[in-house]
């Protein structure tokens, strides 16, 4: 299965007080990020094959493998509508403190994820094709 949405959507302070700026992500770009299963590295489900920032955010295109539990249960909730959150695991390497929040600007890509709960509510999967698995 395949999905595609937005990791991270820039210029909207999360949950956690954050804002991701366009550029964070630009040495990120091109190589290679692990998708995983609600941020636990064990639960390995599959791998991103496409990264790109556009003006929205942080857009990924995933494929889920089913050689996982793992991977079966996520594709399985994927496909049910039962969940739809992206979200991102990083190391900051540039920020700003804003008023009211703190402002991302250079971060080192370390995995994406598919969660219930993303820290950005507008992180979400917003695509998908099933195919032979």
């Amino acid at each position: 299965m395949r999905f595609s949405g937005y990791a991270a959507v820039f210029d909207r302070v999360d949950r956690g007080g954050d804002v991701v700026r366009r550029g964070a992500f630009s040495k990120a770009l091109g190589k290679p990020v692990p998708l995983l299963w609600q941020h636990a590295p064990d639960r390995v489900i599959g791998r991103i094959e496409h990264l790109a920032e556009d003006a929205h955010g942080l857009r990924v295109t995933g494929r889920i493998s089913a050689a996982t539990q793992a991977g079966r249960e996520a594709g399985a909730l994927l496909r049910e509508g039962a969940l739809d959150g992206l979200s991102f695991g990083y190391r900051v390497r540039g920020q700003k403190r804003l008023a009211t929040a703190r402002e991302l600007t250079a971060l080192e890509l370390v995995e994406i994820s598919l969660v219930t709960f993303p820290m950005q509510p507008l992180a979400r999967v917003h695509g998908l094709v099933v195919c032979g698995e």
